[in-house]
């Protein structure tokens, strides 16, 4: 049970976090020849994915410092409510024109993009490198073959993305709790489940104001065009 939940986790934030690669995959091999897209895709997400066991690593070790544990669960509550919100930012890639270009193109991009899905990993993982090589090697088949369907799915689906943030959510949860201050005090005052479960509520509500605020804002901009 002390991996199943870690794992489930893990599968999770690589379901919800992977999507955006499979854009920037399909936009830099738009206009590269059948023969060579295939192989812009498997060395790109390979090299990516690669990139992202080092930095994944590096963010495992910084975890284990005083107060980053904290500024990590924080930074994972924005990624969370970042992942809720309706719009989604336009991904700015260029095409490239033959197969390395279309390479160094997919690795830069991902390589940038890769913080949410690292750092998500990372607290999930909960300093096992074992289970940091799972999850990162997850990624290569879901950003290859699955990317596309999940982002459809997750359109007509939007309860994935809110599970996802859910458990994103949780993750942020457990790693302030197991802040060394911070544990010190919960041990005494309440039971230590309470801070997850306390931000999965955070995130679900906030996100939920900032759709319902968003809708408002697209009503009232559509009614002043009416006039």
């Amino acid at each position: 049970m002390d991996l199943i939940l870690p794992v489930l986790s893990i599968i999770m934030i690589d379901l919800v976090l992977s999507g955006d690669n499979a854009v920037v995959i399909a936009m830099a091999c738009r206009l590269l020849p059948e023969k060579d897209r295939k192989k812009a895709i498997y060395l790109g997400t390979f090299g990516a994915v690669f990139l992202r066991v080092i930095l994944a690593t590096v963010a495992i070790q910084l975890l284990r410092v005083s107060f980053l544990r904290l500024i990590g669960g924080l930074l994972l509550l924005v990624i969370a409510l970042k992942l809720l919100r309706e719009e989604k930012e336009e991904k700015e890639v260029d095409a490239a024109s033959n197969l390395f270009q279309a390479i160094k193109i997919i690795i830069a991009a991902d390589f940038v993009m890769s913080l949410d899905n690292v750092l998500g990993i990372a607290g999930a993982a909960r300093g096992h490198v074992g289970l940091l090589v799972f999850g990162l090697s997850l990624s290569i088949p879901i950003v290859i073959f699955g990317s596309r369907v999940l982002l459809a799915l997750m359109e007509r689906f939007p309860i994935i993305i809110q599970a996802g943030a859910a458990v994103l959510a949780w993750t942020a949860g457990e790693m302030i709790v197991s802040e060394q201050f911070i544990s010190h005090w919960v041990e005494n005052q309440i039971p230590e489940w309470l801070v997850p479960l306390t931000a999965i509520i955070l995130v679900l509500g906030i996100g939920q104001l900032l759709r319902q605020k968003e809708v408002r804002r697209i009503e009232n901009s559509l009614s002043g065009d009416e006039r």
